[in-house]
């Protein structure tokens, strides 16, 4: 078995409201930054081990599904790199 850390990165898709990220946004441009959009996400590091990366990315992909993601109103991304 390898040690490995999976990212999953978990957005609002596109069209469904995001309050945070649009606060962020009119405080940002209050500041004086010149803004096009802006989304926030929310990233989970889980440290794991499996037989291969692939079969990392798949728990990760999983527990996306299962738990740390919605797939009905949110995407996600999953990364993984060896420890």
């Amino acid at each position: 078995m390898t040690a490995y850390t999976a990212t999953v990165t978990v957005r609002l898709k596109h069209g469904v409201l995001d309050p945070e990220a649009e606060t962020t946004k009119q405080a940002l441009e209050r500041l004086g930054f010149d803004l096009e959009g802006l989304r926030s996400a929310d990233r989970f590091e889980v440290d794991l081990e499996a037989e291969s990366v692939d079969a990392a990315r798949e728990r990760a992909d999983e527990m996306a599904e299962r738990l740390l993601a919605n797939p009905t109103i949110h995407d996600y991304d999953v990364e993984v790199d060896e420890r």
